[in-house]
C-alpha cells in the first residue's frame, strides 16, 4: 500500500511587524483586549509590492531542502490561497516558475482558511492513485489585501504568511486519513462579498474587504470542530489518547483551547503559534506544523491531528503519523 508521508517542511513570515499596540492607533481596540479574547499579540504584514507567491517561494524553498530532493522530483504543486496574485494565471503556476520547475500539474485551493487541509487531502488521493510520487503543498496568503483596517472585528486577527511541506510516496504509513466538509449554508457569516463577477466595482477601488459574524462563527467553529474530532478517531478506531499532537488552525486561542478540551489534551500536546502572527487563514497550519518540527518538538512516529475551520463554510482534517 502506498502513503503519503511528510518529508520536509518549510515556513516564511513577511518582514514587516504589525504589533497590538500599533493596532490600539488605529482601530477602538487594546492590547489586553486583543489578547484576552484571540490570544494574539502581533501579525506580520506584507510590505507594498509582496505578493503571496513572494511569501510562498521562500516557504517551499526550505521545505524541498528540508526533504533533500531535488526540484525537478517534484511531480505535482498544490497550492491553497484565497489571496491569488491575479485572476489568472494560478499562484502555483507562478510559483512552478519562480523554481525553475516545468511540465508537472500545478493548481491553486480555495477554501479559506481550511485551504491547506484541503490541499493536503487532494494531494495525498493523487499519491494513492499513483499519479504522484513526489508533490509540494503550500498554504500562501497576504490576508492584510482584504481587511478593512477600520473595523476592529477583523483587522484584529488576520495577517500574512506561507507554509509549505513535501509530501512523497512511501511503504511506510503517512497521512492515516483526511476528512473535508462544507456547508455553502453559512457564506454569509464569513465572506467577502465582491468578487470578479459581483460587486467587481469595489474590487477595482479596493474596497473588497473580509466581513464577519463573530459570534455565530465563534460557535459555529466550536462545535464544527468538535465534530471532526469525533469523526476522525472513528474512522480510524483510535481513542483521544492515542493523538501525540494537536495542530489546529490558528484562529482564534478560544476555539484552540476549547478543541484541546474536546481532545482531553493538555495544551502542552497543543501547537500554538497564534500569538506571533495572528490568523494567516491557508498558512496557519503549515506555519504551525514548521515550527513544532523545526524545534524538534514533534518527532518521528508521533500522531498528529490537523484540523481547520473557514469561510464556505469549510472544515476538515488531516491524521498523521509522522
Amino acid at each position: 500500500m502506498t502513503f503519503s508521508r511528510i518529508t520536509g517542511v518549510g515556513g516564511y513570515l513577511p518582514e514587516k511587524v504589525l504589533t497590538n499596540h500599533e493596532l490600539e492607533a488605529m482601530v477602538d481596540t487594546s492590547d489586553q483586549w486583543i489578547r484576552a479574547r484571540t490570544g494574539i499579540a502581533k501579525r506580520h504584514i506584507a510590505l507594498e509590492g509582496e505578493t503571496t507567491c513572494d511569501l510562498a517561494l521562500p516557504a517551499a524553498q526550505q521545505a524541498i531542502e528540508a526533504a533533500g530532493i531535488d526540484k525537478h522530483d517534484i511531480d505535482l504543486i498544490v497550492l491553497a490561497t484565497t489571496t491569488a496574485d491575479q485572476i489568472f494565471p494560478s499562484t502555483a503556476c507562478l510559483l512552478q516558475q519562480r523554481l525553475d520547475i516545468h511540465g508537472c500539474p500545478a493548481f491553486d485551493v480555495q477554501a479559506v482558511c481550511t485551504g491547506f487541509v484541503y490541499a493536503m487531502g487532494v494531494v495525498d488521493n493523487f499519491i494513492r492513485a499513483g499519479s504522484s510520487k513526489c508533490a509540494l503543498v503550500v498554504g500562501a496568503e497576504t490576508f492584510s489585501r482584504i481587511i478593512d483596517w477600520n473595523d476592529r472585528d477583523t483587522s484584529v486577527l488576520f495577517g500574512d504568511g506561507a507554509g509549505a511541506l513535501v509530501l512523497q510516496a512511501s511503504d511506510e504509513p503517512g497521512i492515516i486519513s483526511t476528512h473535508l466538509h462544507a456547508d455553502g449554508a453559512y457564506a454569509n457569516l464569513l465572506h467577502v462579498p465582491q468578487g470578479v463577477s459581483k460587486g467587481y466595482d469595489l474590487v477595482q477601488e479596493g474596497g473588497a474587504y473580509v466581513e464577519m459574524k463573530g459570534n455565530e462563527v465563534f460557535k459555529m467553529a466550536v462545535r464544527t470542530l468538535g465534530r471532526i474530532v469525533d469523526e476522525t478517531l472513528e474512522a480510524n478506531q483510535l481513542e483521544k489518547s492515542d493523538i501525540d499532537w494537536l495542530i489546529p488552525h490558528q484562529a482564534n486561542i478560544r476555539i484552540i483551547q476549547a478543541t484541546a478540551r474536546k481532545l482531553n489534551m493538555s495544551m502542552d500536546q497543543v501547537v500554538v503559534t497564534v500569538d506571533e502572527h495572528g490568523n494567516t487563514s491557508a498558512a496557519s497550519v503549515p506555519l504551525a506544523l514548521d515550527t513544532a518540527i523545526r524545534d524538534g518538538r514533534i518527532k518521528r512516529g508521533e500522531i498528529l491531528l490537523m484540523e481547520a475551520f473557514g469561510g464556505g463554510f469549510t472544515w476538515g482534517s488531516v491524521l498523521i503519523k509522522y
